[in-house]
């Protein structure tokens, strides 16, 4: 398509034309060097330059077949692409144009894009490039979007005309290399949302993706992720991943990464990993982190003391429902740990109740907690085995249980995805 735009009225400037082009459509495309007769070979690949804010052309790149030598044409002998033809200028001298040798910041669009994983963020899948969308304008060329549409793979093959669903376009904005250095060091790009966006997927979404991608490009998208969401796609991802992205950390790194991740994850983690990797690692742990940590693999069948967490939301009994979810909202606390909220007597926290947050949020703002409040509590005691503690899950399907000492003083909290994930 192409679309010419005009200025209007004294000083306008001179109109401008734009158009949109299909990799897939150009490529086997023959190249011409002056007149359509001077058939030089046909296009191979396209290379770009990684660049904000789009990858610009910088040149061509050319097969003769019979076993003759690729070539590389600078883009500013490109003359103009046509329907049936590229033409260029000839090479200086009327001799041939120099080998492909490959520059930092270079990427060849078939070889690099085309094919290659995509996160999407809406559908939050995996997605596959089937076609990238180019723009010509001015004399330049510049990837645009990626099509991962089934009509770009129709393209490919030739089957433009049985279009059979809208192009699924996604800008190069929001889709490009985590950075250039990544693609010239493993002659691979690994394609994904910009960082900001990866913070915005959820951890097991990306513990998905991680599966899908080679060694070097799972290290990649890893090292773009903020530390708490690391932690948690860690926990999410399988073992063998698991133990890929401990080995590609660095130990600044893998400290900050491990400090975010709960007792029974930590656990969990170091239960699959090889005695040399756990030795190491374990000396990145604070010093009750790694007694207790120590204590789950010692003995799988740990306690429900060993595997609590502190980190969880008391009220008293006479609070009212609208001052407690204003108190919610301005303490920035995590979703994972308010699933409920426990209703303790004093500063003992003697546990009296419980307050599924979901009813706290539909009740009145002037209703007492203690109107709202389940009782008694269904809890776990600080010696009960790890087994046990698993049935309690089973039996009654917490999303968190509370975890009390001999008089019913509240202790920590055990999440479900915590105990029944190994389980």
């Amino acid at each position: 398509m192409t679309v010419t735009t005009a200025g209007a009225g004294k000083g306008a400037g001179p109109e401008q034309t734009f158009r949109f082009l299909y990799y897939s459509e150009l490529l086997k495309r023959p190249v011409c060097a002056g007149k359509i007769k001077d058939r030089i070979g046909r296009l191979d690949d396209l290379v770009v330059s990684l660049g904000e804010p789009y990858p610009e052309a910088v040149g061509i790149l050319i097969e003769h077949g019979w076993g003759k030598p690729t070539e590389l044409v600078p883009w500013k002998h490109v003359l103009r692409i046509e329907d049936d033809a590229i033409f260029v200028r000839a090479a200086e001298g009327g001799g041939r144009f120099p080998p492909f040798v490959d520059q930092p910041g270079w990427m060849l669009v078939g070889r690099h894009l085309m094919g290659r994983t995509v996160l999407d963020t809406d559908g939050r899948r995996i997605e596959a490039v089937n076609d990238v969308h180019l723009l010509e304008s001015g004399g330049r060329l510049a990837v645009v979007h990626v099509d991962t549409s089934f009509n770009g793979f129709l393209r490919r093959w030739h089957l433009a005309r049985f279009k059979l669903i809208k192009d699924s376009f996604i800008s190069w904005k929001y889709v490009q290399p985590l950075s250039v250095e990544d693609a010239a060091a493993t002659d691979k790009v690994s394609l994904s949302v910009t960082r900001r966006q990866l913070a915005e997927l959820p951890p097991e979404d990306l513990a998905d993706a991680l599966e899908e991608l080679s060694g070097p490009e799972q290290v990649a998208l890893f090292s773009a992720l903020d530390s708490e969401t690391a932690a948690e796609t860690l926990s999410e991802a399988e073992p063998r991943a698991q133990r890929q992205l401990i080995a590609g950390m660095r130990k600044e790194r893998a400290k900050t990464v491990l400090s975010e991740m709960s007792v029974p994850q930590l656990a969990d983690l170091f239960s699959i990993l090889p005695l040399d990797q756990q030795t190491a690692l374990m000396g990145l742990l604070t010093e009750e982190q790694g007694r207790r940590v120590r204590a789950i693999l010692a003995e799988r069948e740990a306690t429900a003391g060993a595997l609590m967490s502190s980190d969880f939301v008391t009220v008293s009994r006479t609070a009212r429902v609208g001052e407690v979810l204003a108190q919610l909202r301005r303490s920035g606390r995590e979703r994972s740990t308010i699933s409920y909220l426990y209703v303790v007597n004093g500063d003992e926290k003697v546990l009296l109740g419980v307050v599924d947050l979901r009813e706290l949020v539909l009740a009145p703002d002037d209703a007492e907690i203690g109107a709202l409040m389940t009782s008694p509590v269904a809890s776990a005691e600080e010696s009960l085995p790890r087994e046990e503690v698993e049935e309690l899950f089973d039996k009654y399907r917490f999303r968190m249980l509370p975890v009390v000492d001999a008089r019913d003083r509240l202790k920590g909290v055990i999440l479900y995805n915590d105990i029944m994930k190994a389980a």
